[in-house]
């Protein structure tokens, strides 16, 4: 069977090229396959000739969740709670909800049981994050930061008291926070988001 195929790509992701050189068949072709696949629940759609194989999709690690997550929507990279739970700031997490910041748009996509949601954040405060494991997140600070300026806008909401502060770094939190507007600022103060220094 042709699926079978399909699992010498050695790839998290694929497209129909490689679906083509792995079944030996032209695009157009490949095309109509991955179609096919899709819609006999072999092989999940992310977005446009993205897939996952169905039984990669059923054993995602986090780390696969967050590379698919910065693929979903270019450019972006993983932060608000998503970003504080992956680095032990926090408890307050939705099992396969991934939170990522955008510049372009804010967008949900839901791929069964898992929402890769996107907020669009002004272009001069898109940084702050690193390239890790293959995939690209927001430092801590920067991951809190952005919770703070989408909360002061009322687009977010999030519970203070499920975070573990004395993880963040604050002379960097500050150095951050001058990205921000005023407002950003003055709450920082307001609630003394503290952490080591």
């Amino acid at each position: 069977m042709n699926i079978a195929k399909l699992r010498h790509i050695k790839k998290l992701y694929f497209g129909y090229e490689e679906i083509a050189r792995a079944l030996a068949v032209r695009s157009d072709s490949a095309r109509v396959f991955a179609n096919r696949y899709v819609r006999q629940g072999l092989l999940v759609r992310l977005k446009r000739n993205i897939y996952v194989a169905r039984e990669s999709w059923d054993n995602l690690s986090e780390k696969d969740l967050f590379c698919l997550a910065n693929v979903c929507q270019v450019p972006s990279y993983v932060s608000l709670m998503t970003a504080l739970s992956y680095y032990g700031i926090t408890t307050q997490v939705q099992r396969r909800f991934i939170e990522s910041i955008a510049v372009k748009r804010t967008k949900e996509f839901i791929i069964d049981d898992t929402v890769f949601n996107y907020v669009k954040i002004n272009r001069k405060m898109y940084g702050g994050f690193m390239k890790k494991d293959g995939f690209f997140i927001a430092a801590p600070e920067k991951a809190l930061l952005d919770a703070l300026y989408l909360k002061s806008l009322r687009r977010y909401s999030f519970d203070v008291s499920s975070l573990d502060l004395s993880k963040l770094d604050t002379a960097r939190l500050k150095e951050l926070a001058k990205k921000y507007p005023g407002k950003l600022i003055k709450l920082l103060g307001d609630n003394e988001y503290t952490g080591k220094t």
